[in-house]
């Protein structure tokens, strides 16, 4: 079996794998019913979803022909460091400096992963995000999420 596509194959490939790990660890929680789902329910569902869509796609890779066979480029480490250390730091930073400290601190340091950096675009973005995830988390969800810096409550 010939692979028709690099890019494809791969890709399929890692949403299968991903989506069956995330199955098999949902499955160390209550699942519920459809009714009243339990823990479990939604990332086995989500999960399932996801697996399930890598399997079309690497079934689209092994048999729809592509031009020169869509060869995978090079591997972009910038933005994957990047990503990954502004997830970490926002996880580190929303207990100590709040809300709308951090999700600003995000905002800007995931910029720096791209080749396009505007910081009118950068800041549009932290004022509508942030003011979005007070409205959806503070506000609609009423969850307890620290608002401002240790230092100024």
């Amino acid at each position: 079996m010939k692979i028709k596509s690099q890019r494809d194959f791969w890709s399929g490939l890692m949403f299968v794998t991903v989506g069956v790990v995330f199955a098999i660890g949902a499955t160390n929680y209550s699942m519920g019913t459809s009714a009243r789902p339990g823990a479990g329910y939604f990332p086995m569902i989500l999960s399932v979803v996801m697996a399930l869509l890598g399997a079309v796609v690497l079934f689209k890779s092994l048999t729809i022909e592509t031009e020169g066979g869509d060869p995978i480029g090079e591997f972009a480490w910038r933005p994957l460091l990047v990503i990954v250390a502004s997830i970490a730091a926002f996880g580190f930073a929303l207990p100590r400096l709040g809300l709308f400290v951090t999700i600003p601190l995000l905002i800007i340091m995931v910029s720096f992963a791209g080749d396009e950096f505007r910081w009118k675009g950068v800041l549009a973005s932290c004022l509508v995000l942030t003011a979005g995830s007070w409205f959806i988390f503070i506000w609609g969800l009423k969850l307890t999420i620290p608002l401002k810096p240790i230092f100024m409550a």
